[in-house]
């Protein structure tokens, strides 16, 4: 029985390439191991079949973006609360969770959920668009101009909404002291138990929209986030992620 050696070297010596070479097109996730993609360039191997992909790069992988439906229930703010009994978006991003609807032709990698940063964050118990990512320049956009970056919300309230009521819901508000740009805010529909609301807002953080209710004498009963800046929902069932393509952008 052969002694077992890294992939690294084993891939090095078929392909006649340096072992850098090598442990690139590992990490790239273009080699498997009897059919299996295998990242690791110190995983072990003897007598298994070593294949390279076609198509194999050695280009680096770029960072990605992922968007998440977040069902209720799933913490929606980064770093968790000390004891959280609750699950974190990460517990969502498996193969099995991808959207047949992601169009973004990125190869699924497991250094993709390395050093994700949690850029829009959202009540426990919201649904809606969640975005983590490892791009600076997403994280840039969503948190250093996060006021200037629309979020088109879904809002449910108890019961019926007085024209007082919307007027004060589009009206700047006040929100832990502080001025806020006006929201736009409309009927969607309505009946005696409850009012849907369409809300778009500049800028948005876990509390506001309560915040908001309250101010306006409304009771919140749902939340859920339908749109950050152009990038939109659509396609993501509750649970599901896609990468955001390389043509978008919020």
């Amino acid at each position: 029985m052969e002694e077992p050696i890294r992939l690294a070297k084993r891939l090095a010596q078929q392909l006649g390439c340096s072992r850098r070479e090598a442990e690139l097109y590992i990490e790239g996730g273009w080699v498997r191991v009897n059919g299996e993609v295998v990242e690791e360039p110190q995983h072990r191997v003897s007598t298994e079949t070593v294949s390279l992909d076609s198509g194999a790069t050695l280009a680096p992988s770029p960072p990605v973006t992922w968007l998440l439906h977040k069902p209720a229930g799933v913490l929606g703010v980064s770093p968790p609360p000390p004891q959280s009994r609750f699950p974190q978006p990460q517990d969502l991003l498996s193969p099995s969770q991808r959207s047949p609807q992601d169009r973004s032709g990125q190869r699924a990698l497991k250094k993709h959920l390395e050093q994700l940063t949690l850029v829009t964050p959202l009540e426990t118990a919201a649904t809606g668009l969640l975005v983590l990512t490892q791009d600076w320049r997403v994280r840039r956009k969503l948190q250093e101009d996060a006021a200037l970056v629309e979020h088109e919300m879904m809002v449910d309230v108890r019961g019926a909404v007085s024209e007082a009521a919307l007027r004060q819901l589009n009206t700047a508000p006040v929100i832990d002291g502080r001025a806020m740009t006006p929201a736009k805010f409309s009927i969607s529909r309505s009946s005696p138990e409850l009012t849907g609301l369409r809300c778009a807002l500049k800028g948005y953080w876990p509390g506001q929209i309560a915040q908001m209710c309250e101010q306006a004498g409304l009771e919140l009963r749902a939340l859920k986030r339908i749109r950050i800046g152009r990038v939109a929902l659509a396609g993501l069932e509750p649970g599901q992620w896609r990468y955001l393509a390389p043509y978008e952008r919020f």
